[in-house]
């Protein structure tokens, strides 16, 4: 029924609001993931510092590796939306894929940020007790970001989907 509505070359004219809701997840879902990130990491810099305040500044890494996961999800964000054409050539196929690339982008933050913000509080705490801790604390920090990382590459491919064409029965 819906290739009678749709003549060649016009796409649905719901498909821009999938298109920006992959910007939504993007953004939102990965400063979820550095929100909790840093406050949960804080509170463990915190509660360190008060027994040993020399390593402060040297256990900050965590909060720098949850802020970051935002950077992941501004860039999705903002490659999504210079893509998002408002016209009726927008294909449901690439509003699908811009949708799944702000979701996988964003989710995968947010799993990171949930890994980093337990890591750090546990590792910053250990490591003010026992200063040898710092390297392996950094190798699962590095671990934990990575996540993150490969919901951006995902996002990034999912991005160059080919530009598709509405026709009728599509």
């Amino acid at each position: 029924m819906l290739a009678i509505f749709l003549e060649a070359g016009n796409c649905p004219s719901d498909m821009p609001f999938f298109g920006y809701m992959g910007v939504t997840c993007a953004l939102t879902f990965s400063c979820l993931g550095a929100a909790y990130g840093t406050a949960k990491s804080a509170v463990g810099i915190s509660s360190m510092g008060v027994m040993n305040p020399d390593p402060v500044m040297k256990n900050i890494i965590p909060v720098v590796m949850a802020g970051i996961l935002g950077i992941y999800g501004l860039i999705v964000g903002v490659i999504l939306c210079q893509q998002i054409r408002i016209d009726l050539t927008y294909s449901p196929g690439e509003a699908y894929a811009h949708l799944a690339a702000g979701m996988s982008c964003g989710l995968a933050c947010l799993s990171a940020g949930l890994a980093i913000g337990i890591v750090g509080d546990s590792g910053v705490r250990a490591n003010g007790n026992q200063p040898k801790l710092y390297v392996p604390m950094i190798l699962i920090l590095i671990f934990a970001e990575v996540m993150g990382l490969y919901g951006l590459i995902i996002a990034l491919i999912l991005t160059q989907v080919p530009r598709g064409q509405c026709v009728p029965g599509q």
